[in-house]
């Protein structure tokens, strides 16, 4: 637990550091996008990725409800979100959970530089946070791909819209834009709580991407 923690920490922050020389030489300002916010429903059921993810990250889950908050989506927040999408990105090789852990499912820091969907949505909401922005408008979303298949990715909830970031794709786009059908996603108020969106669906399996 010490040592994946500690190794987490230091991924993060060598991803953090290159962010922030990469800050330095960017002077250009973002044209902002705006997107529609998705209809989210009731209570439903936590993923077990996420469960376990809890058991072994303990103080990272062991949080306090909190009033709802959307980021401030200005032109240096959308640079540093689109930053941070890229980086981690690039800096994570895919690999199935299988291959990797020798298991179906596990959710992970990719301390060793490789993860599937949902270690770099993991890694990508552990860097926002760390620079300040709030948690309650990062969200792990489950959705199903366009092929059908379990995916993983974050929903950042912003003063202009909901925005996804995707290992499959380094834009930050539009939830809406995606052709995803998302099924649940974290609450705002409590990581540990999850809710449906829209129309009630099975939960996926997870498939590495």
């Amino acid at each position: 637990m010490a040592i994946e923690w500690s190794r987490a920490a230091v991924l993060a922050g060598a991803v953090v550091a290159g962010l922030l020389a990469v800050g330095e030489a960017a002077s250009a300002a973002p044209t902002l996008p705006r997107a529609t916010y998705a209809a989210v429903g009731e209570r439903t059921s936590v993923p077990f990725g996420w469960v376990d993810f809890c058991n072994r990250y303990g103080s990272e889950c062991d949080v306090q409800p909190m009033d709802p908050v959307d980021i401030d989506l200005t032109p240096a927040a959308l640079k540093d979100i689109e930053r941070i999408d890229r980086q981690v990105n690039a800096a994570v090789t895919p690999v199935t959970d299988m291959d990797h852990w020798g298991v179906v499912d596990r959710w992970d820091y990719p301390v060793d530089g490789k993860g599937d969907c949902e270690d770099y949505a993991l890694l990508k909401r552990k860097i926002l946070i760390h620079q300040g922005y709030p948690r309650q408008a990062l969200l792990i979303t489950v959705v199903k791909d366009l092929e059908g298949e379990g995916h993983a990715i974050l929903t950042v909830k912003t003063s202009r819209g909901e925005f996804v970031l995707d290992n499959l794709n380094d834009r930050v786009m539009a939830w809406a834009d995606t052709g995803y059908k998302f099924i649940k996603r974290q609450s705002q108020t409590d990581p540990n709580l999850w809710q449906s969106i829209g129309t009630p669906s099975s939960g996926p399996q997870f498939t590495a991407k």
